[in-house]
């Protein structure tokens, strides 16, 4: 009955920026952690973001410095703005959310479908 839907991937010249974001729909009650995920070609999923419900945030190292997540918990949305992006950040990109649900009453993981980001060099 949840669903995270993702939208912002696309192509961009390396130096450029995006900005994913990542709706939470269905019988919400609220949103825990929230997360990034990218996972390139050959590669394994790897964590890029992760913010919690209080708002503290962690980064992977090589992306430490150049993107930032955020969330708004009115939007039940989380956001990751992606500066300085380099030819290795391409990759799909897939939001988490462990959220606690209302009908029925409960919490689960929820991911997204992801989004294809490409920097081109």
């Amino acid at each position: 009955q949840v669903q995270l839907v993702e939208s912002g991937g696309g192509l961009v010249q390396a130096g450029g920026s995006l900005r994913l974001s990542c709706a939470a729909s269905g019988s919400i009650f609220s949103l825990n952690a929230m997360s990034w995920y990218r996972q390139a070609p050959g590669k394994q999923r790897e964590l890029v973001a992760a913010i919690t419900s209080g708002g503290s945030t962690n980064y992977a190292d090589s992306v430490k410095g150049r993107f930032t997540i955020s969330r708004d918990n009115r939007k039940n949305t989380v956001y990751l703005k992606m500066n300085s992006l380099k030819p290795e950040d391409t990759a799909v990109y897939y939001c988490y959310a462990h959220i606690r649900t209302m009908k029925p009453l409960g919490t689960g993981d929820y991911w997204g479908q992801g989004t294809q980001v490409t920097v081109s060099s």
